[in-house]
């Protein structure tokens, strides 16, 4: 029995809160069990100097924690290891299913604040900046700086690992802190994969024990693109 009393296939409580800040072209906060993150997008016209005259876009993000996100506090590191890992996680993630011709010439800028972390941030950072970027592209339809959607297909991101033996979705913090095989899993919403980061933390893990993963997230990451349908189905303007 883990501790919150969760079935091994069953996420925490989640909430997606869309257009969470005025200003931001597109924003939401979103919360899975204690772990809170504020997903920001920022269109700019301008294009890194390697697009520039290419007719393409592109989508890039930054990803930080508050000092006080966790129990001790955290360092405003912009370029530590950890972070930028992070940071070219969600970017990749969110260019794989974009046409980056539709954003000839614009920018759009994911930023993933996490207000407070126990556990699957970076995977929460995804689902939640699918929702911001989501909206941002819809601003730009409706001011006719693109002419369709750059959005080809939806995706969202669960953290799934192995804890005393015992596969099982969506960790805590104190449940990754002692995983033996610690996941990250990006899908689209044809449950396509998008990325897959695993590791044996402890040991190595089997082909079968993969698969088994791959199956806990599949429901789970089904369940939040539902979630994103939702926040999102009031956001036309």
């Amino acid at each position: 029995m883990r501790k919150d009393a969760r079935l091994d296939n069953q996420m925490r409580e989640v909430k997606i809160t869309r257009d969470y800040l005025h200003d931001a072209e597109g924003s939401c906060l979103i919360e899975m069990g204690k772990t809170k993150v504020l997903c920001t997008a920022t269109i700019e016209e301008r294009v890194p100097p390697f697009l520039r005259n290419s007719g393409k876009g592109w989508i890039t993000a930054e990803y930080g924690m508050l000092p006080r996100s966790s129990k001790q506090r955290v360092e405003r590191v912009r370029f530590q290891g950890r972070i930028y890992e992070i940071q070219r996680l969600i970017g990749r993630s969110l260019r794989s299913i974009s046409n980056l011709s539709v954003l000839n010439g614009y920018t759009i800028i994911i930023d993933c604040d996490v207000l407070q972390a126990d556990g699957g941030t970076r995977t929460a950072s995804i689902t939640g900046g699918y929702v911001a970027y989501h909206i941002a592209s819809r601003k730009m339809l409706s001011e006719g700086l693109i002419i369709r959607s750059p959005i080809i297909s939806q995706l969202a991101a669960i953290s799934v690992g192995v804890v005393n033996g015992i596969p099982m979705v969506d960790l805590t913090y104190e449940e990754d802190s002692k995983a033996e095989v610690d996941m990250n899993i990006v899908l689209t919403d044809k449950l396509d994969i998008v990325e897959v980061q695993g590791t044996g933390e402890k040991r190595p893990y089997s082909s079968d024990e993969l698969l088994k993963l791959l199956s806990l997230a599949k429901p789970a990451i089904k369940k939040l693109i539902e979630m994103q349908k939702l926040a999102l189905s009031n956001a036309q303007p």
